[in-house]
Order: structure tokens, then C-alpha cells, then sequence
């Protein structure tokens, strides 16, 4: 999935008349019950399942304020925003690459849904940090993806699962290897954690992460390693001088926040 400006997102022409581009399949929709659409019949709390999740992604393709729609009412029928977040929005955004992958979606659908999915999280970025905060722990933590990364999203919501820990989050999306440099060494920080999707840039990290924490202010400064890589290819990045965390983001919360409490 591309790396998407929310802000300033331009779409491309052949996103007008979206519906009638679908897919036949996603144009039929999977059938949707009350508590995928009301949430007034909806008999207590549950896990959101396969169904709800391609709602949203449905509601994704139509517009910002479908999928704003769909989060309200999972939000009525009593689920949290980190349900909403891990259970709703992770795998939401895996079935569009799923279905761009499988032609499913053209890149122009993709993108769009996409950056509606993105926008969700700055939307409710403000209610997900009152929805459990924790006090100011007083650690700082710089997250960052590869250079020249094509994904964000996930970097940006695990952000958020730190701040509402109580930590002081700075989120970079380096362009290119300079940049990347530049950015580690902006700082003091307790901990760093890089989010790796793809394989172009291992060789790259694994001769710049050494020299990198040496110059680092923090000669103790935590290094981990995560995002997809450490969920599709793990062995891959155990070259790198830094910890491999391959967990939700609150597990990934839990396990970093251990590592500078011990």
C-alpha cells in the first residue's frame, strides 16, 4: 500500500464514478446485517469479524464520510477504538492489498480507500489518546520507516499506542538514506524502532544501524525492528543490529517499555 499525504491527497481522474468501476463482486457487497449498519440490535460486544471488516473496506471505496460512518456505528454497538483499530482498521488495510493484489482493485481504488482508512486515524486521533492514557512515563521514542517507504499507516497508529502509554513519540518518514541519518541522530532519544516492509533497503540498514548507534547521544539507546518484514520474512532482519518485534502494537508497547524499565 502507498505512502499517502491525507492532507493533500490528489486523486487521480479515473476515480470519478468510482461504484461503477468496482469490481462485480464488490459491487454485489457482502450482505450486511443490523449490526454491521444500525448497531441497535446489536446484542452485546463481540469481535469484529471478517464480514464488518469488508464493510469497511466497501465503505472505504465510497468516501471518507461511509467509512466514518461504519467506525460510529461499531463505536455504538460498545467497541473501543482499539478494538476498532486492531480488530476493524489492521486487517482492513490487509484485504486492500489483498484485493489490489489480486486485481481485485486498480492502484487508483487503492490509494483511495487507502488514504480514507489513513485519514480514520488522524480523525480519531485525539479521542483514541483520552479513550485509557497513561501518565508521562518520561521516555522518548523516535519511530521511523525504511528510506523511501511506500507504508506509514501502521507506523502512525503504533505511534499512537505510545503516546497513549505515556511516552514522548517522534515519527519520521525518511525519503531517502541522508534523511534517515539525519533524522536518528536529531535527538536524544531512549529508544528507536524502524518499520522495515520491504527487503530493498536490509543491506543498507545492516551497515548503517552500528555506526548509527555509536554516534547516537544515547550510547544506550534501544534499537527494534518491526512492520511487515518482521511478519512475512523475521530471518530476514536478524542481521540487523537492533531487536526484531514481530507483535501488535500494544504487545510492541509492553515488550519496548520492559526493555527500558529493567
Amino acid at each position: 500500500m502507498a505512502q499517502f499525504n491525507v492532507e493533500n491527497s490528489q486523486f487521480p481522474p479515473q476515480a470519478a464514478g468510482l461504484a461503477t468501476q468496482l469490481p462485480e463482486a464488490l459491487r454485489r457487497g457482502v450482505p450486511v446485517g443490523p449490526r454491521l449498519v444500525g448497531g441497535t440490535s446489536f446484542a452485546g460486544k463481540s469481535a469484529l469479524d471478517l464480514a464488518q471488516v469488508q464493510h469497511l473496506a466497501q465503505a472505504c471505496l465510497q468516501g471518507l464520510d461511509a467509512a466514518r460512518r461504519v467506525v460510529f456505528g461499531w463505536q455504538r454497538q460498545g467497541q473501543s477504538l482499539e478494538d476498532i483499530y486492531l480488530q476493524g482498521i489492521t486487517p482492513c488495510a490487509r484485504l486492500l492489498g489483498q484485493w489490489w493484489c489480486s486485481d481485485r482493485l486498480d492502484f487508483a481504488m487503492t490509494t483511495i480507500a487507502s488514504s480514507h482508512l489513513q485519514q480514520l486515524l488522524h480523525d480519531f486521533s485525539a479521542e483514541f489518546l483520552l479513550e485509557s492514557p497513561q501518565q508521562r512515563n518520561g521516555l522518548s521514542l523516535l519511530l521511523l520507516t525504511e528510506p523511501g517507504a511506500q507504508h506509514s499507516m501502521g507506523l502512525f497508529m503504533l505511534s499512537e499506542f505510545f503516546k497513549r502509554a505515556g511516552w514522548a513519540v517522534t515519527v519520521g518518514v525518511p525519503q531517502d538514506v541522508a534523511e534517515f541519518k539525519h533524522l536518528f541522530l536529531s535527538d536524544w532519544f531512549d529508544a528507536a524502532g524502524i518499520s522495515v516492509s520491504t527487503d530493498r533497503h536490509l543491506q543498507t540498514l545492516t551497515h548503517l544501524l552500528p555506526p548509527l548507534r555509536e554516534a547516537s547521544d544515547n550510547l544506550n539507546l534501544q534499537v527494534f525492528v518491526g512492520g511487515p518484514m518482521a511478519f512475512m520474512a523475521p530471518d530476514s532482519l536478524k542481521g540487523l543490529a537492533a531487536q526484531l518485534v514481530a507483535e501488535d502494537a500494544p504487545k510492541t508497547v509492553a515488550c519496548v517499555t520492559q526493555l527500558l524499565v529493567l
